[in-house]
């Protein structure tokens, strides 16, 4: 299989709905804080400040494809589980341009 996204790693996650979601290393969750949201309702809003019912939409009505859908579905992913101060080191880091 090739990879959606050459830098990350991607795996399977079980579900009835079973897609691929890259997996979190740093350098995908820097994307994250660093990358916006290029169309739609929250246009120009970071991904990781998304809100979790967008995101939630997204996972029922089906992610885009490539980087940007990969992207989603992990910040999907981290807020459905409750996950999102994984991204306050990276969101500091962004925010007094280190």
């Amino acid at each position: 299989m090739t990879a959606l996204w050459p830098s990350c790693r991607l795996q399977y996650r079980p579900g009835p709905f079973t897609q691929l979601v890259p997996s979190m290393n740093p350098q995908t969750l820097e994307l994250l804080v660093t990358r916006q949201m290029p169309f739609g309702k929250y246009q120009g809003r970071l991904i990781a400040d998304l809100p979790g019912d967008y995101l939630g939409w997204f996972a029922r009505k089906g992610f885009p494809k490539g980087e940007l859908g990969s992207l989603l579905a992990l910040m999907h992913e981290i807020d459905h589980n409750g996950l999102g101060e994984l991204l306050a080191p990276l969101r500091r880091k962004h925010r007094h341009g280190l």
